[in-house]
């Protein structure tokens, strides 16, 4: 699979478990909790980044010398894009329950999707898939 490379700005901050660096823009598209390399000047440093509703930050993984407070670099990931596909279960579910999967914007459906996917068991995916769905606009209006 081919690195995605993306060119990343953003500043840097002081955080309880070291420096932050904070992009200007979120990162769209990708996993949300995923390692990669920012190559920043003359080195590469090793990431952890999260990405939250409106925000991407990276988290050195080691030790990094003297970071600029405003800084530009290229961010290199090794997982690649994030798959949107919805699963067949939560598309049947919801369309026998008369409910708009498509009422949700893209975090509210990053969130279902993850919450479906962690499930561990039928039984949990079964309850997870019910309180997504339950929680959907019906296909003629939420009429609660």
């Amino acid at each position: 699979m081919l690195t995605p490379s993306l060119p990343v700005c953003g500043r840097t901050v002081p955080a309880p478990t070291g420096l932050l660096l904070v992009l200007d823009a979120r990162i769209e598209g990708h996993d949300s909790f995923l390692t990669g390399t920012l190559a920043l000047d003359d080195f590469d440093i090793p990431v952890r980044i999260t990405t939250l509703d409106d925000i991407t930050t990276l988290q050195p993984t080691q030790s990094v010398p003297g970071l600029p407070l405003r800084w530009a670099g290229i961010l290199h990931l090794r997982h690649g894009q994030r798959p949107r596909n919805i699963p067949g279960d939560l598309t049947a579910a919801a369309r026998a329950a008369a409910r708009d999967l498509y009422a949700l914007d893209d975090a509210e459906m990053r969130y279902a999707l993850t919450f479906l996917g962690e499930a561990t068991t039928p039984a949990i995916r079964r309850d997870r898939l019910h309180a997504i769905v339950h929680a959907l606009p019906t296909t003629e209006g939420d009429r609660a």
